[in-house]
């Protein structure tokens, strides 16, 4: 190496030297580092950390050595402006030789002595750095994100505990109130481990280039969290029963009252038919049901005890069952009632042909009357003969149909020639 050479190299090791000072400096002083020494640590992140911190402490073996090969080398340069041809040679074997001899102090996996040149020192310090910078960036990564948001969420959990408890859902009455239980121990459980073991935490991302290359593991935070927005929802649905328990249950009342009203009205109806219209199956009426009144007894029993979580699910299943009783009450009615409109209806049609006849003059025909009188004595007779009655007003709409059929398209009596 001539002077320039050597001038210049030694501004490179110079700069190199700020460079790795500076890196030094900052990952003592960094956070992360610190929580590290000071924690009480378990797990992978106590096996990482032990050799991490080794790996610092033999990185400043390592700058110190390189502090003082740098600083000899420089002693030597400026003992003239221009350095004679030994001065040349020598600085040429400090600057890229392996001059730099480093004992092991007999660490495990490490030589009692080690020889470098400044470029190879500069390269294994770089990368006793890189892999210190890992553990400490991930292990802070995952202590910045997973115990504030740990910490938020049971907050939340703490309200919505505190909310439960008001509506009766606790642990053993109530499966969400069990649910909290769980949660409560998993946030607990969760905290402790993401503060003694981080780097159980921590996901890498392959391809990362940036100092840690991952990120926080979320899963079993994010799990918890869904469960605790399950038993929310579910909470405020309690909720919601207990603010509008009083018109639900008014409103059920309402129900079942019109479903036994309709249900009396069809055994009113029953009776009559069986009174009114002959050889008709008449279906039979049940009364109302009991266990509905029951059931809505003890809702209105769980109102009073603020029990809204087993009034909740009760509510549901009582307005369900009550529009449906209130249906088949219906449905009754019109099937009991069925013989009566079957009748409502002969008489009509009846009734109706008789107009018409009259409106075409033929009030008066015998015929005409003969079986209208006998149509109108059994839709009137009771008990009615419902089917001898429809075919009586059968009888009667062909006898007027054929009475208004116009003259030519009679058929001619036998004998009668056409005109």
């Amino acid at each position: 190496m001539d002077r320039d050479d050597v001038d210049r190299a030694l501004a490179r090791l110079g700069a190199e030297h700020e460079a790795v000072e500076t890196s030094l400096l900052a990952l003592q002083d960094h956070a992360g580092r610190r929580l590290l020494e000071g924690a009480a640590l378990s797990g992978v992140t106590k096996e990482r950390w032990a050799a991490a911190d080794a790996a610092v402490t033999r990185l400043w073996t390592y700058f110190d050595a390189y502090s003082g090969a740098l600083a000899a080398a420089r002693e030597i340069r400026e003992r003239r402006r221009w350095p004679s041809r030994e001065d040349l040679a020598e600085l040429t074997e400090r600057l890229r030789g392996p001059d730099v001899t480093i004992a092991g102090a007999g660490a495990e996996g490490v030589a009692l002595a080690e020889r470098f040149s400044l470029a190879e020192l500069v390269s294994r310090m770089n990368e006793l750095y890189a892999a210190s910078l890992d553990v400490v960036v991930a292990a802070d990564a995952v202590w910045s994100a997973l115990p504030a948001r740990i910490d938020l969420l049971a907050a939340e959990l703490h309200r919505t505990r505190s909310l439960a408890h008001s509506v009766g859902v606790r642990p053993g009455e109530h499966p969400s109130g069990d649910d909290l239980e769980e949660i409560t121990a998993e946030l607990a459980e969760l905290r402790e481990a993401v503060i003694a073991d981080p780097l159980a935490f921590w996901v890498p991302v392959a391809g990362s280039s940036a100092p840690g290359g991952g990120r926080p593991d979320t899963a079993r935070y994010d799990r918890a969290a869904r469960a605790l927005d399950d038993v929310r929802r579910e909470v405020e649905a309690v909720l919601t029963v207990r603010q509008d328990a009083e018109q639900r249950l008014i409103a059920v009342r309402d129900l079942l009252s019109r479903a036994d009203r309709t249900l009396a009205e069809a055994r009113t109806a029953r009776g009559e038919v069986l009174a009114k219209i002959a050889a008709s199956e008449v279906p039979a009426v049940s009364g109302p049901p009991t266990a509905l009144q029951e059931q809505l007894a003890a809702a209105a029993e769980y109102r009073r005890q603020s029990q809204w979580h087993r009034l909740s699910p009760l509510l549901d299943a009582l307005e369900d069952r009550a529009e449906e009783e209130l249906r088949r009450a219906r449905e009754s009615l019109t099937a009991v009632t069925a013989p009566l409109a079957v009748r409502a209806e002969l008489r009509g049609r009846l009734d109706a042909y008789r107009a018409k006849a009259a409106r075409h003059g033929l009030a008066e025909d015998p015929l005409l009357i003969e079986r209208y009188d006998a149509a109108r004595r059994m839709l009137w007779s009771a008990p009615c003969d419902l089917r001898a009655a429809e075919q009586a007003v059968w009888r009667y709409q062909q006898a007027t149909a054929e009475a208004l059929a116009p003259q030519d398209h009679r058929p001619g009596r036998p004998g009668e020639e056409e005109a």
